[in-house]
């Protein structure tokens, strides 16, 4: 496969959203959930992030665990993943998290509507950019572009336009969801999966692969794509 094995993981409500309609990066994850996403994040090759999240919420995409971190380092890698953001307008502030935190390798796929002088902002903060001359960034392009660096298992998490357009374009092979036990509502709070939608002929089939009942009343649902 020339792009990286590319899974989706999220934490949603019983009504299906990832976050309230203040869009402010709610907490939905348990206790539990956060550590099995650390463990997955310490399991992935580079984590990805749209471009809402990245310049939103600031994600660090860090591995939280420090005998995750030097199992990583064990096994002759980087103590994190890399992180990968996917902004239209790159407009990342230098002291964003995803900037500053933890040490990872920092990748930045954009578009020309990003200035050239924030382009060199960014590089002299040793950030790897690549530049579409397009209105958005080529997700097709993108994914050659991380296995070519070393990504080989790709961790998303979000927020539900990326998902949505990655599952579209066929480059999603696996999505996993944490159903927290709680109600947002909201009809403009985001879901696992928004951007312009389908219509019912062209919905995306999956398989359920597994599910675990959890004693927070969480439930965790595994599914793989066609």
């Amino acid at each position: 496969m020339n792009r990286p094995y590319t899974f989706i993981n999220v934490a949603m409500t019983a009504d299906g959203k990832i976050d309230t309609f203040e869009r402010k990066g709610a907490a939905i994850s348990s206790k539990q959930d956060k550590q099995r996403v650390d463990e997955l994040r310490a399991a992935a090759d580079g984590v990805l992030v749209g471009g809402r999240t990245l310049l939103d919420e600031t994600p660090k995409l860090t591995v939280k665990s420090e005998a995750l971190r030097e199992g990583r380092i064990k096994q002759g890698r980087s103590p994190n993943p890399i992180k990968v953001g996917a902004a239209t307008v790159a407009d990342i502030h230098k002291d964003s998290d995803f900037i500053k935190a933890g040490d990872a390798r920092r990748v930045i796929f954009t578009t020309s509507q990003t200035s050239i002088s924030q382009l060199e902002n960014l590089r002299a903060l040793g950030v790897e950019v690549f530049v579409d001359d397009a209105p958005r960034v080529d997700l097709n392009k993108m994914m050659l572009t991380l296995k070519k660096i070393g990504v080989d298992h790709l961790m998303v998490e979000g927020g539900g336009t990326m998902n949505f357009e990655l599952m579209r374009l066929g480059l999603v092979d696996e999505l996993m969801i944490y159903v927290a036990p709680m109600i947002f509502g909201g009809a403009n709070a985001p879901t696992v999966a928004d951007g312009l939608g389908l219509s019912r002929d062209a919905a995306l089939e999956m398989k359920l692969t597994d599910v675990e009942r959890w004693e927070d009343g969480g439930i965790v649902l595994k599914y793989k794509f066609f």
